[in-house]
């Protein structure tokens, strides 16, 4: 806990009055900092650990005004959503807003895009069930969680269900609670159970027949609702979790919705800037400066096929309150069912800095055939860089240096013997051997990144060590390309720096001399000699006893 001496404003009841002290705040938070609005001359504590809109609003927290998008949905006399979006990028507040519209709690709203439009400011019964902390390893579990939360919201309404099974009592709450008005349902993370048992093949299509069970009575009772909104991180097929909601509305590439999570380039500036005015003004660096890197880092989400990229809310947040740039989103998380999915399925890594994608790949994704490439889009690794509509195709690729700096040091740990504390020291030994030029060093310090392979990690496959490779050389932050096509083939890796271009050809348990031989027989340097940079052949060498790079390496320069 903090303390601090801050003005603060704190509700009494709702309609909300306000009062004013000056005194000692305890906060229940890690930190809280302000920062002013370009529009509000009160300044706003800000957090990343609060997704209750009343509680934003009532304890005066910075909410960035997304209102507009919400009254489009909630104008409408009737409407089923769903909307995905990777984690903490304002799913769960997103619902609670909901929740507040629906509850007639108007002045909450005030000063905020929806608050003078027309609107009945009915209150309606919500069902909001979150699936985000519920445990479910078995589907019996799940089964169990589903049936205490619904008779949760059933007891909070004096309603005693009579039914047994979990879509029973669901079914039943719907019916009972229609008699006060049509009911409004709030579903967030619907997909958190099926995420989490990813790798357990039996165990996730048992969850996903519950569910599945589950989600069907929001079709079957279409006559009681007035308002349903299910949010995720993946969108699995129609066909599959949600085969009977034909009427269901998806958001998640519309582009009306592509900017209603996360923060976009004016948001940031209205909200934000002169906070990161400030912040520039004290590390006594350029507003601009400080700018463009913000947007390298933490920008670049794109979720259509309309060309506006979103900020990472939490990212950016906590920048602001910390005042330094690091990997926030990232450590809120890891994608360790990725990459064993990607492990499962013997994915090329490399194919991540510009993958080409059919449309029809989004909305045919099953829980049965899992796909690694929709699920990396869905979960915020990967991000729209590019729509060619000609093709109905999509290019994607890492949305900012944070995702793609911080994923590379995570597959550091999971494919090599290194553990992420020790990489950054070896990280820095390659970078100076490489700028020195100094190839001994070089290939002693590599193969430190290849010791210790486990015999079970695809030992003869070439595309294993060259991942490594590329995932070494690109943490360097060194300009690196894989498997650069010629005419006469393809070059398995080349580094650029300032002074020098260096090809290498990996040959898996063949020598080195085999290697080189390989770039000199088919002339891979011949692209490169109007470069004016000294150009460097390397042919290298795996053993296969020892299943790491050969002591001996084979060197040629062309100038």
């Amino acid at each position: 806990m903090n303390f601090g001496f801050v003005k603060n404003r704190a509700p009494i009841s709702f309609p909300f009055v306000y009062f004013y002290t000056f005194g000692l705040y305890l906060i229940d938070f890690k930190i809280c900092i302000f920062a002013h609005t370009n529009n509000l001359s009160m300044k706003k504590h800000l957090t990343t650990s609060v997704y209750t809109f009343k509680d934003i609003i009532g304890y005066n927290y910075l909410y960035v005004d997304k209102t507009e998008y919400l009254y489009k949905m909630v104008s409408n006399p009737k409407g089923i959503y769903f909307l995905s979006r990777p984690r903490r990028f304002g799913k769960s507040l997103t619902l609670s807003t909901f929740k507040s519209i629906f509850q007639g709690e108007k002045e909450l709203f005030k000063g905020l895009y929806i608050y003078d439009k027309p609107f009945d400011w009915k209150k309606y019964p919500i069902i909001h069930l979150s699936l985000n902390r519920m445990r479910a390893k078995t589907a019996d579990e799940l089964e169990e969680n589903l049936i205490i939360a619904v008779d949760r919201i059933a007891k909070g309404y004096e309603i005693k269900l009579e039914t047994k099974r979990s879509y029973q009592k669901f079914e039943e709450l719907i019916f009972e609670l229609s008699k006060i008005e049509r009911v409004v349902v709030l579903i967030d993370e619907y997909d958190k159970p099926l995420l989490d048992n990813v790798n357990n093949k039996t165990e996730r299509l048992e969850i996903k027949d519950t569910l599945k069970s589950f989600y069907s009575v929001i079709k079957a009772n279409d006559e009681f609702l007035r308002f349903v909104f299910i949010t995720g991180v993946s969108k699995f097929s129609k066909v599959s979790v949600f085969s009977e909601l034909n009427n269901l509305d998806d958001l998640t590439m519309n582009s009306k919705y592509g900017t209603a999570l996360g923060f976009t380039q004016e948001e940031v500036d209205k909200y934000f800037g002169k906070s990161i005015k400030n912040i520039a003004k004290k590390q006594g660096v350029a507003y601009k400066t400080l700018k463009t890197k913000l947007r390298n880092t933490y920008n670049g989400y794109r979720f259509s096929d309309e060309n506006r990229t979103v900020y990472n809310p939490v990212s950016l947040t906590k920048f602001v309150m910390e005042e330094k740039i690091k990997h926030y989103w990232f450590e809120t998380g890891t994608p360790a069912f990725l990459l064993e999915l990607m492990k499962e399925n013997d994915y090329n890594l490399m194919n991540l800095e510009s993958l080409k994608l059919n449309a029809a790949a989004f909305s045919t994704y099953e829980i049965e055939n899992l796909r690694v490439e929709p699920l990396l889009f869905q979960t915020g690794y990967l991000t729209i860089k590019k729509y060619t509509e000609e093709y109905n195709e999509y290019t994607l690729s890492y949305p900012n240096t944070e995702v793609k700096s911080a994923f590379l040091n995570y597959l550091t740990d999971f494919y090599t013997p290194l553990r992420k504390e020790e990489a950054p020291q070896y990280h820095n030994e390659l970078i100076r051997a490489i700028l020195q030029n100094d190839i001994a060093k070089f290939i002693r310090i590599l193969k430190i990144f290849f010791a210790n392979i486990e015999y079970d990690l695809h030992i003869d496959n070439e595309k294993y060590y060259q991942t490594i490779f590329y995932i070494v050389f690109t943490l360097l932050g060194i300009k690196i390309s894989t498997e650069v096509k010629t005419n006469t083939g393809r070059i398995d890796a080349v580094i650029e720096t300032d002074t020098h271009i260096y090809i290498l050809e990996f040959k898996l348990f063949d020598t080195a001399k085999n290697a080189l031989k390989q770039i000199e027989d088919k002339q891979y340097f011949e692209r490169y000699l109007l470069s004016k940079k000294q150009i460097v052949l390397i042919g290298v060498g795996f053993d296969k006893n020892t299943r790491n790079i050969k002591d001996d390496y084979e060197l040629k320069t062309k100038v």
